[in-house]
This record gives structure tokens, C-alpha cells and sequence, in this order.
């Protein structure tokens, strides 16, 4: 295999951990541990850490080293702002479409939501969460928007956010507001979709905010 796809190969897992809160941010990345685990060079290694300090995604010390950058109050509002321009952009295509299969679908990850909540699977209940998110970008079966709310990281450092809160009484909330969502979207009441889809964005972010 060819260096710059060794390099793909670790800058792909690395950057993965990271936003799922797997690597937590300040935690060291030492290359020959990472070239030993996906058995690659140092230099591949090297390459997938310069591509991940372009994003903003490590960090290297003074004296050396990469490290995990911490997420900042700028990046939770940043990516706020850039979800609500997405997410409401797709639900004004929802009410367009008028698709009865989707809000079926919704309501089945609602559904599946709350038992891993119940249940105590909070890891599963965040997958959910984003799960729902994604299925309303897919929904609007535009490849352009859906790859764009990929491309930016939305799902993974959503992810992320629900990791840093994890408390019921957040999960309990989303639980609320995604079933709101869902009826409004069913009863084609644009105004109470937006408000909802726009209060559950904020209170995401004021808990994100209070939480790190």
C-alpha cells in the first residue's frame, strides 16, 4: 500500500476517535505507538497528524509532541450555528416533500431512543440521537446538502457533545423535543417544526457550554 494511503488510514481512525470522544482532548498521540497499531511507518503517521493540526483537530507542544485539541466555546457555537443552518434548511424540503415513510421512520428512532435510554445504554442512545439528526438531512434527498453535513464532522462531533453532557435529564429533553419535531412534521405545522428543531439546537449548546 502507498505511503499517502497508510497516511489516509490513520488520519480516517484517528480523526474517528476524536470525535467520538474516544480520544479525549489533551491526550498525547505518540507516532510509534500509532504506527504499531495499524502497522504502518512513523512517517504515515507523521503525514495523518499534520493533515489532523489542519483541521484543528491536534495540536503540537512547544516542546514537542501531538496532542488532542480541546474543544473550545467557539467550536460548540460554531458548530450550532452551522447545524441550524443545515437542519432547518432540510426541514423546510421536508415540508415540501411530505413524506410519510420518513415520519415513520423518525418515530422508530424516536422509539429506539427511549429504550436505550430506559435501559440504561446511553452510548446507544446518542448513536440514536445522531441517527436522528441524519435521517432528517437523508430525507431530503439532496446528495449536495447530505454530503456537506457529513463533510463538516456535524454527526461525529454531535456525538461528541452528547458525550461531554450525558445526563438524564438532557436525554429526557431530546427524548421530548425529537417527538415534538416529529408531530409537528406529521401535522405540517411549520412554525412549532421550526421552533422546536431551533430550542433543542440552543439548549444543546447552553448545556454543552455548561459542561465544559
Amino acid at each position: 500500500m502507498k505511503e499517502d494511503s497508510l497516511a489516509h488510514k490513520v488520519y480516517t481512525e484517528v480523526r474517528k476517535k476524536i470525535l467520538s470522544s474516544q480520544l479525549a482532548g489533551g491526550a498525547r498521540l505518540v507516532e510509534s505507538a500509532w504506527a504499531e497499531k495499524l502497522a504502518v511507518s512513523r512517517v504515515a503517521v507523521r503525514e495523518a497528524f499534520m493533515r489532523l493540526a489542519g483541521e484543528s483537530l491536534v495540536e503540537f507542544g512547544e516542546k514537542g509532541g501531538c496532542f488532542v485539541k480541546d474543544m473550545t466555546a467557539e467550536d460548540v457555537k460554531e458548530i450550532r450555528e452551522l447545524r441550524e443552518l443545515l437542519e432547518v434548511g432540510a426541514l423546510k424540503l421536508l415540508f415540501k416533500k411530505k413524506n410519510k415513510q420518513l415520519v415513520k421512520d423518525l418515530e422508530l428512532i424516536c422509539d429506539d431512543f427511549t429504550d436505550m435510554v430506559n435501559k440504561g445504554y446511553y452510548g446507544g442512545a446518542c448513536e440514536a440521537d445522531v441517527k436522528f439528526h441524519e435521517k432528517i438531512m437523508e430525507g431530503t434527498d439532496n446528495s449536495r446538502l447530505i454530503n456537506i453535513y457529513k463533510n463538516s464532522n456535524i454527526p461525529l462531533f454531535h456525538m461528541k457533545l452528547g458525550a461531554i453532557m450525558g445526563q438524564m435529564e438532557d436525554y429526557k429533553d431530546t427524548d421530548t423535543e425529537h417527538r415534538a419535531l416529529v408531530e409537528a412534521l406529521k401535522a405540517g405545522n411549520w412554525e412549532k417544526a421550526y421552533n422546536t428543531l431551533v430550542h433543542h439546537l440552543d439548549r444543546g449548546e447552553q448545556a454543552a457550554l455548561e459542561w465544559m
